[in-house]
């Protein structure tokens, strides 16, 4: 990304020297997210490589490297895991401290000597990455890479949101606001958890028919504006027992909480602007007990998280692929936002 908001460019770059816990990795397939695209409108200074959802093969380590060998399978986690601060300590390595410092770590340079954000310290629209081995988790598995990278964002995001951050439970109602890739696996947690009835809610027919091939029982137009009257239609008039807000739009959040029962549970999951903000009416948080819950990566502590996604995808129990609507070569990563855009994909996975 050479300017926001612009096409990307495809160039050659001049990667720094591997540090003593760096990693040089293979990129096998990257996944186009959602955060890509508000990286690319603003939320990242160029220049810059996008791509955050990624899973390859390790190639070369610095000297004192412990998590990860050569020749392993590797799933890339845009939140590092250094297992030594507070956070990390605390099972709660989605807040881990050393995010912020090796996010802007400088990886690589143009060839005029200009230095080059990654995106999230990883930068996976690329075909060789060099990250901090905090940022990577070996897996043992014979799943494909298309499948793997997903479990780098979206995956662990939408199944952990339902599994960790709400936690659904068997039997409950849940609602899922928005359809798109993490949806789509929120949809899938909600299902593994056990719901009763899971209600996709998206203007997109093909998003909420891909939502109910993987668990959705039933869905939602909200174009007509009235979403909450009929998830309350649903429910008896009480409201679902979780909803989800997986879009990251205010007036949405709104929704899903007044959509939601006494004492039930809202789950923010969307990634929304830097400066939005919700208003909620106090008196019914207050005297309908209901919770409203920040969701960061799933609530997920990703070296425990990552495998047993991994098993649940070998079993059956989770479908990854439903998910990989299309796969492109690197070069047409400018066609994968234009898909994303225009909201006819689910997600795009991109090969080197």
């Amino acid at each position: 990304m050479v300017e926001n908001d612009r096409p990307l460019v495809i160039e050659e770059l001049i990667p720094v020297e591997l540090g003593d816990h760096d990693v040089e990795v293979e990129i096998e397939a990257s996944g186009v997210c959602h955060s890509d695209l508000t990286m690319l409108e603003g939320l990242l200074p160029p220049p810059a490589i996008l791509g955050h959802e990624g899973a390859g093969v390790v190639r070369s380590i610095g000297r004192d490297v412990t998590r990860v060998r050569v020749g392993d399978r590797v799933i890339a986690s845009f939140t590092p895991a250094c297992g030594d601060c507070w956070f990390c300590c605390h099972d709660a390595s989605q807040h881990c401290k050393r995010t912020f410092r090796l996010a802007t770590t400088t990886r690589c340079h143009r060839v005029d000597g200009t230095p080059v954000l990654v995106a999230s310290g990883l930068g996976t629209f690329a075909e060789t990455i060099h990250t901090h081995e905090a940022s990577l988790v070996t897996v043992r598995t014979d799943l494909p890479s298309d499948q793997l990278a997903l479990i780098g964002c979206g995956v662990t995001t939408g199944v952990g949101a339902a599994l960790n951050t709400a936690p659904v439970r068997p039997g409950d109602v849940v609602a899922v606001i928005g359809c798109g890739g993490v949806g789509q696996f929120v949809v899938q947690g909600a299902r593994i958890a056990g719901a009763s009835a899971i209600v996709a809610v998206d203007p997109s027919a093909s998003k909420r028919a891909a939502a109910s091939t993987v668990g959705a029982t039933h869905a939602i137009d909200p174009s007509d504006g009235g979403m909450v009257d009929e998830l309350k239609a649903m429910t008896g008039g009480r409201g679902v027992d979780v909803a989800f807000e997986v879009v990251g739009r205010p007036e949405l959040v709104r929704q899903a909480f007044d959509s939601t029962r006494a004492a039930g549970t809202t789950v923010i999951v969307g990634m929304s602007a830097l400066d939005a903000e919700v208003t909620l009416p106090l008196f019914d948080w207050f005297h309908l007990e209901k919770r409203v819950l920040g969701c960061n990566y799933g609530s997920a502590q990703v070296r425990r998280e990552f495998p047993r996604l991994v098993a649940l995808a070998e079993s059956g129990s989770l479908d990854i692929g439903a998910a990989v609507t299309r796969v492109r070569p690197l070069v047409e990563v400018n066609d994968a936002f234009d898909d994303l855009r225009a909201g006819t994909v689910v997600r795009t996975v991109l090969h080197p």
